[in-house]
C-alpha cells in the first residue's frame, strides 16, 4: 500500500497498516524536507506519470486537501480502505474507497460511509446514517441514528449529533458541540 502524506495523520495511518500486517510500498509528500516518518523513507512528490501498483491511502486530515489529492491521482490508483482491528463495523454497512476507520470506532447497521472519509479514534456512527465523501469525524464523535453528514463536513472531537439531523456539505462543527437541528451547507456550528 502507498501513503500520500508524511505528518500526523500519516503516522496514525502507518500504525493502522502495521496493525493489519500490511506492507507499505512507499510514502509521498509535497514537503521535500521530510525524508523519513516512523522509520519509512519519504519519496517526495508523486511524479505525474506514476501509476500505482498497490492501493493508495491519502493520509491528509484536511478534507479539502484530501479531496484535491484524491482527484489528482484518480485513474492512476485504486484507493485502499483501512479498518483498524479494534473497530466494530457492521457487515450490513457500506464503507467507501479510501476511507479509514480508526481504533475503537463503531459503525452500526445500515449506515453508508462515503469515499475518503476519516472515522477517527473512538467515533461512533449509529444505525441508518449517511456520511458523505471526504468528511472527517474527529475522535470520540457520537453520530446518533438516521443522521446525514454532507460531503467534506468536519465534526469536531467529542461532538454529538442527535437522531435525524442533517449536516450540510463542507460544514464545520466545533469540538464538544451538540447538534440538535439541521445545519446548512458551508455553515460553522458552535455550542
Amino acid at each position: 500500500m502507498y501513503i500520500y502524506g508524511a505528518s500526523g495523520h500519516a503516522r496514525a495511518i502507518i500504525e493502522v497498516i502495521e496493525s493489519l500486517n500490511g506492507n507499505i510500498s512507499g510514502i509521498f509528500d509535497d514537503n521535500l524536507e521530510v525524508k523519513d516518518i516512523l522509520g519509512y523513507g519519504v519519496m517526495g512528490q508523486i511524479p505525474d506519470d506514476f501509476h500505482f501498483d498497490q492501493p493508495l491511502v491519502v493520509a491528509i486530515g484536511n478534507n479539502k486537501i484530501r479531496k484535491n489529492i484524491a482527484e489528482s491521482v484518480m485513474g492512476r490508483s485504486d484507493f485502499g480502505t483501512l479498518v483498524h482491528p479494534s473497530a466494530i463495523v457492521s457487515g450490513r454497512t457500506h464503507i467507501g474507497r479510501g476511507t479509514v476507520i480508526m481504533e475503537g470506532a463503531i459503525v452500526k447497521v445500515n449506515s453508508r460511509i462515503g469515499d475518503q472519509v476519516i472515522v477517527n479514534t473512538g467515533a461512533s456512527v449509529d444505525h441508518d446514517c449517511v456520511v458523505g465523501d471526504y468528511a472527517h469525524l474527529a475522535p470520540q464523535v457520537v453520530i446518533c441514528g438516521g443522521v446525514t453528514i454532507g460531503e467534506g463536513a468536519f465534526v469536531g472531537a467529542n461532538s454529538v449529533v442527535v437522531p435525524g439531523v442533517h449536516i450540510g456539505a463542507w460544514c464545520t462543527i466545533a469540538a464538544g458541540t451538540v447538534v440538535g437541528k439541521d445545519v446548512p451547507d458551508g455553515a460553522t456550528w458552535y455550542g
